[in-house]
């Protein structure tokens, strides 16, 4: 029921062409200015040290992980993870990620609320990305049996599922903010230079296309549940 062809045609293939190609655009900066080093010389991990001990921040601990594009920070024990390919490179790719997620440090230690925020859903969206497509589906097929017993299930699965796009809209401001901090300390603490931060820069908004082409898919798989449920045509009948 749910992987008809207006489902294909309205969501997944339109959902499958924006990742891919934001997926293609970061693996493509990426290794672009893999190649390309800093005056200064410096890894990742160096980078985001220097730029979260000018800050002010001196808890955070800094490790390697494996993996590559794994990046990221932990808020719950103040970990800032970074991939093999980032944590002793001396790229500017290197040093644009790992700038990135120290920015994601700075949000914690300054009480970001977009961040904050997100932390907070983290368990219901764990729960709710698993449960909402099960019981969607449920209620989908109820309510071509017993519309009085289907409506209750598929309000409850579409409530589950909007939890997992709040998360997804919400992180966009947070992975915006943490680049934008990023791309000012670099500078100010001597990361890079004026002209190099220009590479790290579409490095991290190459980053930042997956994380707005994710929401956007998750939108309008909302929007299409919404439609195929009958919900969206009662509201839109009541205004």
């Amino acid at each position: 029921m749910y992987f008809d062809m207006g489902y294909m045609l309205m969501v997944m293939l339109p959902g499958m062409v924006l990742s891919g190609l934001a997926s293609m655009m970061v693996k493509k900066t990426f290794s672009k200015y893999e190649t390309v080093g800093t005056a200064r010389n410096m890894t990742g991990a160096e980078a985001a040290r220097l730029m979260l001990e000018r800050a002010g921040v001196t808890d955070c601990k800094i490790e390697p992980i494996a993996g590559r594009l794994s990046d990221h920070y932990d808020p719950r024990d103040k970990t800032l993870r970074l991939s093999e390919p980032v944590y002793n490179a001396r790229s500017i790719s290197a040093i644009g990620v790992a700038c990135h997620e120290a920015g994601h440090a700075l949000q914690h230690a300054t009480g970001y609320k977009f961040l904050q925020m997100r932390s907070k859903l983290v368990p219901v969206t764990n729960i709710s990305s698993k449960m909402s497509m099960p019981v969607l589906m449920v209620g989908m097929m109820l309510m071509s049996l017993a519309p009085a017993l289907g409506t209750p299930v598929v309000l409850a699965g579409v409530a589950l599922f909007a939890a997992a796009v709040v998360f997804s809209v919400i992180t966009l401001p947070v992975e915006w903010d943490a680049s934008a901090r990023a791309k000012t300390a670099m500078v100010n603490a001597g990361i890079v230079t004026e002209q190099e931060v220009d590479g790290a820069g579409k490095v991290l908004n190459a980053a930042f296309l997956t994380y707005l082409a994710a929401a956007i898919a998750s939108i309008m798989t909302l929007l299409y549940y919404l439609h195929r449920s009958g919900l969206l045509r009662a509201f839109m009948n009541r205004r």
